[in-house]
C-alpha cells in the first residue's frame, strides 16, 4: 500500500509542475485504496469527497496514464458530475456523456486504457468540447434512431463489466438534496481555494475551467452601502489595540517608541438560522456579510436560532456551515453581547419573526432580508435589503 501512495504522490508532484491546478487539487483531496473498485473513483466522503484508487490497477500503469487518470477523476468533480447525474434518467448513457467531455482536456497519450473518446463513434460526428448535456442529447437521440451500431457495441460491453461504471458515484444518488448541497459547496469552496494557490504560486488557471472559477468567484453586489452606513452608526465608537515591537528606540516616536497602535471596530453580527429563514434569505445574509467585511472592521459572526451555535470571526474564503434551524429567540444574541465588553455595535440579520429582546444595546441594527416585512416592535434602528 505503500508503494501506490508513493506513487500517487509522484504523479501529483509531476502535476504541480505541469498543471499546478490540477496537482493542488489533488493534493487537497483525502485518498482511499481499495480493490473493490475497477479502477478509479470518486467516493463521498462527510460532506466532501475523496479519491478512491484500485492499487492494482494503478500501479500497472505508465506515469502518464496515473496522471490522466487522476485528472480524469478530478475533472468529473470539478465539473459537478457526481451530483448532476442523478438528473438524468440513463444513468450509463450519462457516464459515456460526462467521459467524453473531461477527456477531451487529457493527452491521448496520457489516457488510461479504454478511454473514451470521441472518435470511437464516427457515425455521429460529435462536436468537439459541446459538454456533457449535448452529448447527452446526442448519445440519446442515436440510441433511440439505431444510427450509431458502434455506441450500441459500447453500451453492450458496458453491461458485462465495470469499467465505465462510476459506481462510487450511485451513493451520491441516494442522498437527500440538503446534503447534495453541502457536497456541492464544499467542493466550490475547494476549487476557489486551489485556484488561490495557483494564482500564488504565479500559475494557471485551466481554460476548461476559467469560466466555472469566475462564476464562483462572483459576489453579488451589496444591497446596502455598509461603508457609508457603518461609518454613521458606529460614529467614533473603536476599540484600540496596542502591541509591543521589537524594535530600537526612535525620536520619531518619542511617546510610544515600540508601540503599534491600531484602531478597529469589532462588530457582532447576529445570523438568524431558524427554520423560518429560507436558504436563499441565508444566502442573502452571507453575501452582505462578505461587504461589511470589505469596509475594514472585524466581523463576528453569532449564529443563532433559539441558542447561540456557533460564534467565529468571518473569513469571506471560508465555506460556512450552517448550524441551528429550530426556532427564532433574538435573546441570546443580546445577552452575548451584553456580556462582552468588546464589541462596538450589534447588527442581526434576520427574517423578523420573533419577539423582541429586551436589554438590548443603543446601537443595535436590525437587517431584515428582502423576502419579509421589517418588524417594527424591535427595539433600535431597523432596515431591509431590497
Amino acid at each position: 500500500m505503500v508503494d501506490v501512495q508513493n506513487q500517487v504522490a509522484k504523479a501529483a508532484k509531476t502535476l504541480i509542475f505541469e498543471e499546478p491546478f490540477y496537482g493542488l487539487f489533488l493534493v487537497g483531496l483525502n485518498k482511499t485504496y481499495r480493490k473493490d473498485i475497477p479502477t478509479a473513483g470518486v467516493s463521498k466522503n462527510g460532506i466532501g469527497v475523496q479519491l478512491s484508487v484500485n492499487p492494482d490497477y494503478f500501479t500497472g500503469l505508465t506515469l502518464e496514464q496515473k496522471i490522466g487518470l487522476l485528472k480524469h477523476e478530478l475533472l468529473h468533480i470539478s465539473f459537478g458530475h457526481l451530483i448532476t447525474r442523478d438528473l438524468y434518467t440513463d444513468k450509463k448513457l450519462f457516464n459515456v456523456a460526462a467521459d467524453l467531455e473531461i477527456n477531451q482536456y487529457i493527452d491521448a497519450i496520457a489516457l488510461p486504457p479504454g478511454g473514451l473518446v470521441l472518435d470511437m463513434f464516427p457515425e455521429l460526428n460529435l462536436p468537439k468540447k459541446a459538454g456533457t448535456d449535448k452529448y447527452y442529447e446526442l448519445l440519446q437521440q442515436a440510441q433511440q434512431d439505431g444510427t450509431c451500431p458502434s455506441l450500441d457495441d459500447l453500451m453492450d460491453r458496458m453491461d458485462g463489466s465495470s469499467q465505465y461504471d462510476h459506481m462510487t458515484w450511485d451513493e451520491f444518488n441516494e442522498l437527500p438534496e440538503a446534503e447534495k448541497k453541502l457536497i456541492q459547496k464544499q467542493i466550490e469552496h475547494q476549487l476557489k481555494e486551489t485556484a488561490e494557490q495557483t494564482e500564488k504560486r504565479r500559475g494557471n488557471i485551466p481554460g476548461e475551467l476559467a469560466d466555472l472559477i469566475r462564476k464562483l468567484r462572483h459576489v453579488e453586489p451589496p444591497k446596502f452601502d455598509w461603508k457609508g452606513y457603518l461609518k454613521r452608526f458606529i460614529g467614533n465608537s473603536t476599540v484600540v489595540y496596542t502591541k509591543k515591537l521589537r524594535r530600537k528606540y526612535n525620536k520619531r516616536y518619542v511617546e510610544n517608541p515600540g508601540l503599534k497602535i491600531k484602531f478597529k471596530n469589532n462588530i457582532c453580527v447576529g445570523v438568524d438560522t431558524s427554520g423560518s429563514v429560507s436558504n436563499d434569505e441565508l444566502k442573502e445574509f452571507m453575501g452582505e456579510l462578505v461587504h461589511m467585511h470589505k469596509t475594514g472592521h472585524k466581523i463576528t459572526v453569532v449564529q443563532c436560532d433559539t441558542q447561540v451555535n456557533s460564534i467565529e470571526e468571518f473569513n469571506p474564503r471560508k465555506d460556512w456551515e450552517i448550524k441551528g434551524r429550530g426556532g427564532t429567540s433574538f435573546q441570546p444574541v443580546v445577552d452575548h453581547y451584553n456580556q462582552n465588553g468588546r464589541y462596538t455595535a450589534l447588527i442581526y440579520l434576520t427574517d423578523g419573526e420573533a419577539y423582541a429582546p429586551v436589554n438590548c444595546p443603543h446601537n443595535t441594527l436590525w437587517v431584515h432580508s428582502s423576502r419579509c416585512r421589517i418588524n417594527e416592535e424591535l427595539p433600535g434602528k431597523k432596515i431591509q435589503l431590497n
